[in-house]
């Protein structure tokens, strides 16, 4: 219990009165110093019956409030200083939508300083009610905030008091050095206050040291507890401490959020739990009494309604009587595994829970019950109402906020005033300052408060006593309420932070967001309104929440809000997040600039052995124009490395990336013009068996014989392309393995092999017939050994093979899917080089993808292996000129003469035979790889046409 100083009364004077009966009294003007020592002396007399005849009783005072109805202004307006957050921060967004919905008109600014609103306040016609400063914009706010004369009203989320009182002096709390609590034995270490000053800096080591597993720990509770503590008003002492804390006991890791008095009952068992969790409120309630009379004793109180949350870390040393160890003047998660984002979450929760308490719905239409007296303005003349106490307007307003908290408090637990637990410290501390021994000024609201308090916590006993009952819900109730009947998000968290447009509204279904070229990766963790409404990604089973890779350019993402109450899952709602992923940082090439190539990225080092990152390279004009003295390359493995144009090596921003290219050593592979591609693939019959990355190759030969890709399919089993360039080419393709089957049920490899050459029949066993082989990771020794001998069973050896060895992919922490390590990915290109080599004696064309992929892995395109460096996209007006594109779709043998009408002819033919839009392969990586694959099917006519990879 703390004390308010008293204002004095002075006549006339608008009382908002809190009586059965209010009328308008009449009387001579008084002077103030006589009425005010009138006051003071009626007041005295009440209090001197402090623990005897109180002013009301519980009920009646409840019964008084209810009554009564504070006439709120619903235009009030309210201003929040971001400081150090951006805009789009869920934290700021949070203070809006929450805000809003209660009636305010919500502005922002960075600073105080910046904001007409609060240095001309009320000039537009809107009094300024509330003033939110988040991190970085405290210091602000108290240097223009006038926090002495404030309006009765006016509410900040800075306690001045606080500022000093958990000062760290020297490793003491400023507060512990006062005069007056010499000798007092308050459960607090007196280095509590140091951390406020260094941040995070040494918390963990010193909560490691606290929690070390001992022979206590067999004992009794060994943990360390972060409770959440609201300071709805400092003078008069109102407090409250949130249900959720952060746990973390000698057997734990990390922190973890949890239900207190949830987490006392696992740990203590029923009966011990209440007990444990009243003493850790009354531990909490000592303290925060100790401080707030030190402060209130030198300095008058100022900004009655001003408010704080605060961090109280408690020790639990094999006992239920707790010390705190830590105050922080804000809310801290530091101590769980992921703080920037389960923190976040958690600490959001609180704020909001906050703010329901704090700011309760603003309603212009309010019709409730209202006494005939209700805003009437009386002239004040002897305070004969409420037993003969005079409550100022301001006291009024803290009696009216604190009934409304303790209505609303929920999700917090009352601390502080608690007549029933007013302890023999408090009352030593109450004897020590003279301010609480005022001669009854503010004693008589503090009665008022307690006795309130008594009501509420009478009316709550039972459900008090019940810790189990808390948050939980039976899962064989299947009635109305368990069902999701508001499928809405209430926030969307990523990390990192997505700028999301439009700004995040629960009523918004579509967004989109950018993110630069070094984003890889994207956690996602939708937050729903209803915690009956469950959450998936992408699908109906997908995770609760998930890290995706985001691939260069379009992804999407689908948020699932569901309803599982029933037999069968409903999906109530659909969120869709666009995110688009920048290409890298790049100058155009000027004419001083520097050929510069690398091997592998920095950011993930392959092969120990070699440098990473840009070198410069000595002789080289320009990227993809070989030497003179160069000549073909005689196989697709030649080593290698990436070459780009820069104006310095050492600022990978400083390069023209559009002009990189893959560049062999000591060779150069050849790109062929495509009519002698054309010639080249007629009457060849190419297979291809692999994954989607092996899918991706044989999409780009046929875009690259055809110009244009008229079919395309994501095909998972056998497919057989008849028709191309001009019918003379046969493509088939055969899904290997079938990862999503259970390993029982797949296809073996051979028989998958066996399936695909059946359907490519009737097959030469000559170099026309082609068969590529491989994908990302799943290639090994074990299937060319199968692969030589089914062929030489099938009578076909002497047919071409090409084996595409591994590539990158996998390497990012991905949930749902299997994750390579550093020394995972090093070790597969240990095992590449094995296969490249194998393949190589069994006479097999190679081509290293592995080497080509390493360098690049950041550039991976959608897919969540982050191996697929390929997409294909619809095209839906032609790009090439109409003459062209017939050649593909005319019967073999027949030609187009030049003639007007037999050309407006084929173009009628062609609206019947061709498909309504056309498709491209994407993917400067896949291009490279797959140019050299035709290089390798083309060899006898390398020499003839061809032109340097570019």
């Amino acid at each position: 219990m703390l004390l308010l100083r008293r204002r004095s009364c002075t006549a006339p004077v608008l009382l908002l009165a809190l009586a059965a009966l209010f009328f308008y009294h009449t009387s001579t003007v008084e002077r103030p110093q006589v009425r005010d020592a009138q006051r003071r002396q009626r007041n005295k007399s009440v209090m001197d019956r402090r623990y005897g005849v109180l002013p009301l009783e519980p009920e009646q005072l409840h019964s008084l409030l209810e009554v009564y109805r504070s006439k709120r202004n619903c235009a009030g307006k309210a201003i929040v200083l971001t400081g150090q957050h951006i805009a789009s921060s869920t934290e700021v967004q949070l203070y809006q939508r929450v805000l809003r919905e209660e009636g305010y008109r919500v502005d922002q600014e960075r600073y105080a300083e910046t904001n007409s609103g609060i240095r001309h306040n009320g000039r537009d016609g809107q009094e300024l009610s509330v003033l939110i400063c988040l991190k970085g914009s405290e210091k602000s706010c108290l240097r223009k905030i006038n926090f002495a004369h404030p309006q009765p009203y006016q509410r900040v989320n800075v306690i001045p008091a606080f500022v000093g009182a958990f000062l760290d002096m020297g490793g003491v709390c400023r507060f512990l050095t006062h005069s007056c609590l010499a000798g007092v034995s308050l459960p607090i270490i007196p280095s509590a206050c140091a951390f406020s000053r260094q941040g995070t800096g040494g918390t963990e080591e010193d909560w490691n040291l606290l929690t070390q597993p001992s022979s206590l720990a067999s004992q009794g509770l060994v943990a360390v507890v972060n409770v959440y503590v609201l300071v709805s008003s400092a003078t008069p002492l109102t407090a409250f401490l949130h249900q959720t804390g952060l746990v973390k006991t000698h057997l734990d890791k990390n922190s973890y959020a949890t239900k207190l008095l949830e987490f006392f009952c696992e740990k203590l068992g029923h009966t011990l739990a209440l007990k444990a969790f009243e003493l850790m409120k009354q531990v909490i309630s000592e303290v925060l009494t100790a401080a707030v009379l030190t402060t209130a004793s030198s300095s008058p109180p100022r900004c009655p309604l001003c408010f704080q949350l605060l961090t109280f870390t408690v020790h639990y040393n094999a006992s239920v009587h707790p010390v705190v160890i830590m105050i922080q003047t804000d809310l801290h998660f530091d101590s769980m595994k992921d703080p920037n984002l389960d923190g976040q979450v958690t600490k959001e929760y609180v704020l909001e829970d906050m703010l329901r308490l704090l700011f309760p719905e603003c309603r212009n239409d309010d019709e409730g019950p209202r006494s005939t007296w209700d805003s009437t303005k009386v002239k004040y003349s002897g305070c004969e109402w409420l037993n003969g106490l005079c409550l100022s307007l301001e006291e009024m307003q803290l009696l009216l906020q604190f009934h409304q908290q303790l209505k609303g408090s929920d999700n917090f637990h009352l601390l502080h005033p608690r007549s029933s637990h007013f302890s023999d410290l408090k009352h030593d501390l109450i004897q020590r300052f003279p301010v609480a021994k005022d001669d009854g000024k503010g004693q008589s609201l503090s009665v008022l408060l307690e006795q309130l308090s008594s009501y509420y916590t009478e009316r709550n006993h039972t459900d008090s006593d019940d810790p189990a009952s808390l948050g939980h819900k039976s899962h064989s109730d299947t009635s109305d309420s368990d069902r999701c009947v508001d499928p809405h998000l209430r926030q969307l968290y990523t990390d990192p932070p997505l700028v999301l447009s439009p700004a995040f509204n629960p009523w918004v279904k579509e967004y989109r967001a950018d993110v630069l070229f070094d984003t890889i990766t994207i956690w996602i963790r939708p937050e729903p309104k209803s915690a009956r409404c469950h959450i998936h990604l992408d699908e109906h089973r997908g995770p609760r929440m998930a890290n995706y890779p985001v691939g260069l350019g379009n992804s999407r993402i689908n948020i699932l809000v569901v309803d599982e109450s029933g037999v069968e899952p409903v999906v109530m709602t659909v969120y869709t997040l666009h995110i688009f992923r920048e290409s890298r940082p790049s100058l155009p090439m000027f004419d001083e600039y520097m050929m510069c190539g690398f091997v592998q990225d920095c950011g993930l080092m392959v092969r120990p052995d070699l440098p990473c990152g840009l070198e410069p390279i000595a002789g080289l004009k320009s990227s993809g124009k070989p030497l003179a003295t160069a000549q073909p390359c005689s196989s697709g493995d030649e080593t290698g490395r990436w070459v780009v144009p820069c104006l310095s090596c050492s600022d990978n921003r400083t390069c023209d990336w559009r002009e990189i290219a893959w560049q062999p050593d000591s060779c150069y592979h050849p790109v062929l013009e495509q009519p002698l591609l054309q010639t080249c693939m007629m009457n060849k019959k190419v297979l291809f068996i692999g994954d989607s990355t092996n899918r991706g190759m044989m999409y780009y030969l046929m875009e690259r014989v055809n110009t244009t890709l008229e079919d395309w399919d994501k095909a998972h089993d056998t497919i057989v392309y008849r028709n191309l360039n001009q019918g003379r080419t046969l493509i088939s393709y055969s899904y290997y393995p079938q990862f999503w089957l259970h390993k029982s049920q797949r296809p073996t490899f051979q028989r998958a092999l066996q399936q695909l050459l059946e359907r490519s029949r009737p097959l030469e066993n000559s170099p026309q017939t082609v068969l590529v082989v491989g994908g990302v990771q799943w290639l090994s020794l074990d299937h060319l050994k199968t692969l030589q001998k089914v062929l030489e069973r099938e009578k076909l050896q002497n047919i071409m093979v090409v084996v595409k060895s591994l590539g990158m992919g996998f390497h990012l922490p991905v949930d749902g899917i299997r994750s390579l390590s550093l020394s995972g990915v090093q070790e597969l290109y240990d095992i590449n080089k094995k296969i490249l080599e194998s393949a190589r004696r069994l006479g097999y064309e190679v081509i290293d993808t592995f080497s080509i992929t390493m360098g690049r892995y950041k550039e991976f395109l959608q897919g969540r292996c982050a191996c697929h460096f390929h997409e294909v996209h619809r095209l839906l007006i032609p790009t090439v000129p109409v003459h062209r594109r017939l050649q593909i779709v005319r019967p073999a043998g027949e030609s187009v003469s030049d003639t007007s009408t037999q050309l407006a002819s084929a173009q009628q033919q062609e609206l019947w035979s061709q498909p309504s839009s056309s498709y491209h392969v994407k993917g400067a990586v896949n291009q490279v790889y797959s140019e050299i694959l035709l290089s390798r099917l083309c060899v006898p006519y390398v020499h003839n046409g061809t032109k340097s990879q570019h």
